[in-house]
């Protein structure tokens, strides 16, 4: 006989919480609460922000910065997802989850320190018992907000995290608003990273007719990484511009483990969310227990008037804003590395000595010793056997030692090569360090490619790095530390940890401190962040290192859309480009090689020894021209006169507009040999009318492009064939 059916409360099911003593605010609370949320509105508008507050609903970001079209007042700012419950209606993305859903605003704070401000959200899900702390932060007057949520256990139970977001934003108020949209993302892999595309938002989100249905979808668009590689796979970034107005939003998620970005649609637009590492992406769970809190990766946007590159300025504002500086650093000096198509990690005293000469020449301040130096090439390759960190004696005829002193008697200053994270199979350090150590799955240390993956949350790791980094410094004088990172251990550890993706970014945080707190005690020492090229090129990692490699890419005909490609994630002067001529090449190839160099920061490479006289002539120009326009690039913003570069565009460009109000362009042809094509140029200028330099190669041995003009718009005559340029435009 069928029963009948029994509606219940929330309070009649089964418990998922456990309940408060605050679960039932009284009218006076809620009165205080009222005249908290009027002045935490007008607080968020010195900020440029708009936020929505209201009794019944979560609080949202409704505007930023005066700009339409991003922002909404029915999107809550913040999603958390429990074991205990995952959302309040279901779909596939990461959206309307029942605590973000019941989280009501109880109160906030506003501090100001220096330039930044920062105001701080309370809201509170009476059911659950966590209490979700959203801190806004923005850096003086750059139009962008960082913001990072911290959940707390007020409960009497433990509660297991398994998704907490960094940030949500309304795209439009409509689903014909999204017609009007174009989104720009990044593809990345070894050799060719950072591949950006822009493209309608509506061939990634089709039209569904929402309001017909009454409902928001139920399915997303998203990118995520996978493992430890950041940027392995795709860029945790974006770009979104609405036509109509021309406004533009970027943001970067900033976090060098694992992240996720999604958008999905809803009967009134769309939502973007940007969220660290997921539970079913990443096998993310934390568990809280009562009274203790866990902070989401942070994530920041930037929105202007002015389209995408005005929000990649904004974006690169920011960047510089919140970059860790060092003095010695100052000076963004030039780079000599003896790896790129040059000695590929098997470096002797006979190999060495010649290029150290040809560097200090070609005018590099800095000479590195890539990889190979600490192992003995007589037991095979160093893969497998790295970790100790002292020098292969059999490999330098009078020590390392010589090296060095000949690198420093030749003017410049020394570095090594390390990565910090990993320990060789057959390392003597695998062995010596506790198990406890390493990356660990089910009690087993983690194997991949013959290497183990330190912990950096244990002081073992931590102070077996600080003995190599001092013992490097004080015995060799090592000035410059060129950090790398090759292998992808997978999700993670579980070693002291709810689950593996909770052990990653546990280690990702411990190592960014490591590295922060080795600068603090050899500040004259620079680092450079590098992950098999730029596996691993997040805002985490570049705001705390001098110059990030861009690649490991050794075609020099590939390498333009890596180059003009990567000021999207990092400011110009960290983009580390490499610069390595060969002998026998033609001027037109050489002074090609050459261009992404000046434009970013030049890393040189190469048999510099063996170019003839032209050539090498060519490589001290370079040097000479990015030395004059370093400090300029440091305070430039990039832009893209001919758009995002296309992985296999025939002409690329790359556009840094100068605080002086000029704009330096630079132009690369790959096409085949032809007919010379008429390139439109728009700049950024504040007059139609321009005149235009070519600032690289000389005007002497290479001859310049015509530059002519079109309604107010240089033109220049780009031939076919293998040829670069650069050029600074200047208003008449």
């Amino acid at each position: 006989m069928p029963t009948a059916l029994t509606v219940c409360t929330m309070a009649q099911v089964l418990p998922l919480y456990a309940w408060t003593t605050l679960s039932n605010r009284d009218e006076g609370v809620d009165a205080v609460h009222s005249i908290q949320a009027d002045e935490a509105i007008e607080a968020a508008e010195q900020f440029g922000l708009s936020l929505n507050i209201a009794v019944d609903q979560p609080v949202s970001l409704a505007g930023f910065f005066g700009c339409a079209g991003f922002g909404s007042e029915g999107v809550g700012m913040v999603e958390v997802f429990t074991l205990q419950e995952q959302r309040a209606r279901t779909s596939q993305a990461y959206v309307r989850s029942a605590v973000g859903e019941r989280l009501r605003f109880t109160g906030y704070d506003l501090t100001v320190a220096g330039e930044s401000k920062t105001l701080t959200v309370t809201q509170r899900d009476d059911y659950s018992g966590l209490v979700v702390r959203t801190r806004l932060t923005r850096f003086g007057s750059v139009p962008a907000i960082t913001v990072t949520n911290t959940v707390t256990n007020e409960s009497l139970v433990p509660v297991t995290l398994t998704v907490i977001s960094s940030l949500l934003v309304g795209i439009g108020s409509s689903e014909s608003d999204l017609a009007e949209t174009t989104i720009a993302l990044g593809e990345s892999e070894w050799l060719a990273e950072g591949r950006w595309r822009e493209q309608p938002l509506r061939d990634v989100v089709p039209y569904l007719n929402l309001r017909f249905h009454g409902q928001d979808g139920r399915g997303r668009f998203a990118r995520t990484s996978h493992g430890a590689w950041s940027t392995g796979e795709h860029v945790p970034a974006g770009v979104l511009t609405r036509h109509d107005d021309r406004t533009a939003m970027a943001w970067q998620i900033e976090t060098s483990g694992a992240w996720y970005q999604e958008v999905s649609q809803r009967a009134q637009g769309a939502v973007l969310g940007l969220f660290g590492p997921t539970d079913a992406e990443h096998s993310f769970a934390h568990q809280l227990a009562p009274g203790a809190s866990f902070e989401s990766v942070p994530a920041t946007v930037a929105v202007v008037a002015g389209g995408r590159d005005a929000a990649i300025g904004a974006l690169t504002q920011y960047r510089r804003a919140i970059r860790l500086g060092r003095p010695a650093d100052a000076a963004l000096p030039v780079i000599y590395n003896d790896f790129m198509n040059t000695l590929m990690g098997e470096p002797t005293t006979e190999k060495l000595l010649p290029l150290i000469d040809g560097a200090a020449r070609a005018g590099a301040e800095y000479f590195c010793i890539d990889a190979g130096w600490f192992a003995d090439p007589t037991i095979g390759d160093w893969w497998s056997t790295i970790g100790e960190w002292r020098e292969a004696t059999s490999r330098f005829s009078n020590g390392l030692d010589e090296i060095i002193d000949a690198i420093h008697t030749a003017g410049m200053r020394s570095g090594l090569w390390l990565e910090p994270e990993i320990v060789g199979a057959v390392s003597p350090a695998a062995t010596e360090l506790p198990d406890e150590a390493f990356f660990q799955r089910h009690g087993v240390r983690v194997r991949e490619h013959d290497r183990f993956h330190l912990d950096f949350r244990h002081p073992a790791a931590r102070e077996h790095l600080d003995r190599t980094v001092d013992h490097l410094v004080e015995t060799y004088g090592v000035s410059y530390f060129k950090l790398d990172y090759n292998i992808n251990p997978g999700v993670g550890t579980d070693l002291s940890a709810s689950e593996p993706g909770d052990g990653l970014l546990g280690h990702t945080r411990a190592f960014r401190d490591w590295l922060i707190a080795v600068q603090e005690r050899h500040p004259k020492v620079l680092f450079e962040n590098c992950s098999s090229g730029a596996m691993r090129m997040d805002s985490s990692l570049v705001s705390v290192s001098h110059l990030q490699s861009t690649s490991d890419q050794q075609d020099y005909r590939l390498y333009p859309p890596i180059a003009a490609s990567a000021p999207v994630s990092m400011p110009p002067e960290q983009c580390g480009n490499w610069a390595y001529p060969v002998a026998g090449w033609s001027e037109e190839e050489t002074g090609f090689s050459l261009v992404a160099g000046i434009m970013g920061r030049l890393y040189l490479s190469g048999f510099l020894n063996e170019l003839d006289a032209t050539q090498f002539g060519l490589v001290q120009s370079a040097v000479a021209v990015h030395r004059s326009l370093r400090d300029d690039i440091a305070t430039s913003l990039p832009f893209y006169p001919t758009g995002l570069p296309g992985w296999d565009d025939d002409i690329l460009s790359l556009g840094l507009q100068m605080s002086d109000g000029s704009a330096l362009v630079a132009i690369w042809s790959r096409g085949d040999a032809g007919a010379s094509r008429h390139l439109d140029l728009p700049l950024p200028l504040s007059a139609n009318a321009v005149v235009a330099e070519q600032v690289f190669p000389p005007v002497a041995s290479h001859p310049e492009w015509a530059v002519t003009s079109t309604e107010g718009e240089p033109v220049v005559d780009v031939p076919a064939g293998t040829a670069a340029r650069i050029l600074r435009f200047r208003v008449s």
